[in-house]
């Protein structure tokens, strides 16, 4: 973000003249029309249930003036606009069905995705090839060949980007991966990722209702986009489009975002040898899953573990429903462990949980890890300053990447061998295939 005052056309051209990578976008408001020049300008993409949160977050934001909104549903459509209004005191706030006619809107600095899984790769692309910065909710992609065309897509813009994994901007988090790394259990040798089992009924529709007509209004067509059309059945709809592999993946991908994350966090110790967290991943995995009946209309793992060897022999477990592997992120080494989840922050030796709370306060840490002023507030800082956010796009798609291996492997019943710079899956044909983004129709990347 530039301020209005610093702004010259001798300086726009300059701008013009240095931008190779991409069209550089310069919001009308920078020449004195919209939102004032030191506000970010935003259009939210998705205001359901996890995107309806989000809004309220940049509407606590007072240099974000939210003046978009997209989604297929009119009822969370203008439940969302009239909120936007509400909260300005204006009718000014655009209400759109298809994500692309807010893109073309050049007054808007950035975009909040909070679409179902499917639709993350193609709105996230779309946005940074139109020179938003986004802010888009986990897991990052669908598939992990989206992922990798989503890192590429941001880098290639310039883009500033933030992911809906807030724990690192949690101090409970921030402070077990800065034990970790300050080597207080030693070099990590074994790291444990718990997440949640089963299928949880969000919406409250049950598992067995028959397909049924499209709720009026509703543009399905849009909201199934590159996924394989379904009948429309309510169970695998709002809320609950995240059990049905067609949109989302299950318990493991809507949660590896979160602690798998955490896990590469507190490992990005250069001396552990697993690399830096923006470039980390397995060698090598084996996974197993449970899967509902084939005629079910829910059909993502209701119980799962990944075996994973990460380099310098350190080994990653990564399960639901496996009592043993306690939920969040636990690092062990030989000289003890330390483990993290939401409202839990444990250690071999609960004195080092003092410690690291007093040198954090004194400034005295070995190594200090990334503070965030807040998830959100960070994403409008960093889109004024252009300097990356805790939790960039690249991070993103490492901490998803165990978890997209993990069930080809399950589904081949094959241990995966990866190499984690080229991002490619080695010796397996099929396996292979399976990372490819999906496509339907116009929809594909």
């Amino acid at each position: 973000m530039t301020t209005q005052k610093n702004i010259d056309r001798r300086s726009i051209l300059k701008l013009l003249a240095a931008s190779t990578a991409a069209p550089l976008i310069l919001p009308g408001r920078m020449f004195g029309a919209g939102a004032p020049s030191n506000k970010v300008t935003l259009g939210c993409i998705g205001v359901g249930w996890q995107g309806g949160g989000n809004l309220d977050n940049f509407l606590a934001q007072e240099d974000c003036q939210v003046v978009a909104i997209c989604d297929v549903d009119p009822t969370h459509l203008q439940e969302a606009i009239d909120k936007v209004n509400k909260r300005y005191g204006n009718t000014d706030c655009k209400g759109y069905k298809d994500f692309r006619e807010l893109l073309a809107r050049k007054d808007i600095d950035a975009v909040a995705i909070s679409t179902p899984d499917h639709w993350h790769a193609i709105h996230a692309i779309s946005a940074a090839n139109a020179g938003k910065d986004i802010f888009c909710e986990k897991p990052l992609s669908h598939t992990l060949g989206e992922g990798i065309a989503m890192v590429n897509a941001v880098q290639k813009n310039n883009r500033i980007w933030q992911t809906g994994s807030w724990q690192r901007s949690v101090a409970s988090f921030r402070w077990a991966a800065e034990l970790v790394q300050n080597g207080y259990i030693g070099k990590v040798s074994r790291v444990e990722v718990g997440l949640p089992s089963g299928h949880s009924d969000f919406a409250k529709t049950g598992k067995d209702q028959p397909d049924g007509p499209v709720p009026a209004g509703v543009d399905f067509e849009m909201w199934t986009g590159p996924a394989q059309m379904k009948p429309f059945n309510p169970c695998r709809f709002h809320k609950n489009w995240r059990w049905d592999y067609n949109t989302g993946g299950g318990q493991l991908m809507d949660w590896i975002g979160h602690h798998c994350d955490i896990a590469h966090w507190g490992l990005a110790n250069p001396k552990f040898g697993c690399g830096p967290d923006d470039a980390i991943g397995p060698v090598e995995l084996a996974a197993t899953a449970e899967f509902p009946p084939k005629d079910a209309i829910w059909n993502t793992a209701t119980k799962f573990r990944i075996d994973c060897k990460y380099p310098n022999d350190v080994d990653v477990v990564i399960a639901g429903g496996y009592p043993e592997i306690e939920g969040g992120a636990k690092w062990i080494g030989p000289d003890g462990w330390i483990s993290v989840t939401r409202g839990k922050f444990n250690a071999s030796n609960v004195q080092w949980i003092r410690d690291i709370q007093v040198l954090d306060k004194k400034g005295e840490l070995g190594i200090a890890l990334y503070r965030s002023p807040g998830h959100f507030r960070e994403f409008i800082d960093s889109i004024k300053s252009r300097k990356r956010t805790t939790t960039p796009v690249e991070i993103a798609h490492r901490s998803q990447t165990p978890g997209h291996l993990g069930y080809i492997s399950s589904v081949t019943g094959r241990k995966i061998k990866w190499d984690a710079v080229k991002q490619e899956i080695i010796g397996d044909e099929e396996a292979s295939k399976m990372m490819a983004p999906r496509s339907r129709g116009e929809w594909h990347i």
